[in-house]
């Protein structure tokens, strides 16, 4: 399995690519589709390296993850986070989703899985670092993602 969504990376090309504004970073450090300021130019779609944008066939409008952006303004986790039965996805202070992440792949190492290592956690990146990152278990590319500048 793996994730198809919004990293919300830190420096978001699709936001510098949008001439009408309609993408946004949060208040939460998310980045947002504004839908009814989108003027469906796609312009974001292949500035996204991770390709999580999709583009509407009849208007040409885009959407995305938004990282449950109005659970977020009300003080709830994202839906993901509390629906996910292995707890694998976790929503919290990023330095402390880092540390976790990092014990865990120290764990892993320690009982011989040495390919285990973190995705979009390091700002040297190529997007700053990623407010979405990832236990591997194997290289980027294995799960459909880029590979990294760090």
């Amino acid at each position: 399995m793996a994730s198809d969504v919004c990293k919300h990376c830190t420096h978001a090309a699709c936001l510098d690519v949008c001439p009408t504004g309609a993408l946004f970073r949060t208040e939460f450090g998310t980045v947002v589709v504004q839908e009814d300021i989108c003027n469906g130019c796609g312009y974001c779609v292949p500035a996204c390296p991770y390709g999580v944008i999709d583009q509407r066939r009849d208007d040409g409008r885009v959407w995305k993850c938004t990282l449950c952006y109005d659970r977020l303004g009300v003080g709830m986790e994202p839906a993901c986070a509390k629906a996910c039965p292995t707890e694998s996805i976790q929503f919290g202070p990023l330095d402390e989703l880092r540390e976790r992440a990092a014990s865990r792949v120290a764990r892993l190492r320690e009982a011989g899985v040495s390919d285990a290592r973190l995705y979009g956690e390091s700002p040297d990146d190529g997007v700053g670092g990623d407010g979405a990152f990832f236990l591997l278990l194997d290289e980027p590319e294995v799960y459909g993602l880029p590979r990294t500048r760090s």
